[in-house]
C-alpha cells in the first residue's frame, strides 16, 4: 500500500508561481507522477519522475513551465509551476506507480485545488 498526501494548492494570480508537494509513505514506488482534472474534463497527465535516477517526462502542455523534482530522503515529490494561466485551474493529484514492469499509476492522493485568477 502507498499513501500520498498533496499540499501547496491555493489561489494565485495569472503569471504567478506555485509549488505543490506530495509526501509518500508505505510501500516503495517505482515512479511518481502529477495529474490534474478540471470539472467536466478528463484527467490529464502532467509529469512523472523516477525515484531512482530522477529521470523526468513531461506533457507538452506544461513543458517549459512546470518542473517535477523529488527529495528521496523526505519521500517527497514536488511540482514547481511557473507562468500560471487561468486554464491551469484544476484539482492536482499526485500518483504512484509501484512496479517497474508495468509502470501503472495505481495509488492516488486526495488532490489539491489550484485556482488561477485573471
Amino acid at each position: 500500500q502507498v499513501q500520498l498526501v498533496e499540499s501547496g494548492g491555493g489561489l494565485v494570480q495569472a503569471g504567478g508561481s506555485l509549488r505543490l508537494s506530495c509526501e509518500a509513505s508505505g510501500r516503495s514506488a517505482y515512479a511518481m507522477g502529477w495529474f490534474r482534472q478540471a470539472p467536466g474534463k478528463e484527467r490529464e497527465f502532467l509529469a512523472r519522475i523516477r525515484w531512482s535516477g530522477g529521470s523526468t517526462y513531461y506533457a507538452d502542455s506544461v513543458k517549459g513551465r512546470f518542473t517535477i523534482s523529488r527529495d528521496n530522503a523526505k519521500n517527497t515529490v514536488y511540482l514547481q509551476m511557473n507562468s500560471l494561466k487561468p486554464e491551469d485551474t484544476a484539482v492536482y493529484y499526485c500518483a504512484a506507480a509501484p512496479n517497474a514492469w508495468d509502470a501503472k499509476f495505481a495509488y492516488w492522493g486526495q488532490g489539491t485545488q489550484v485556482t488561477v485568477s485573471s
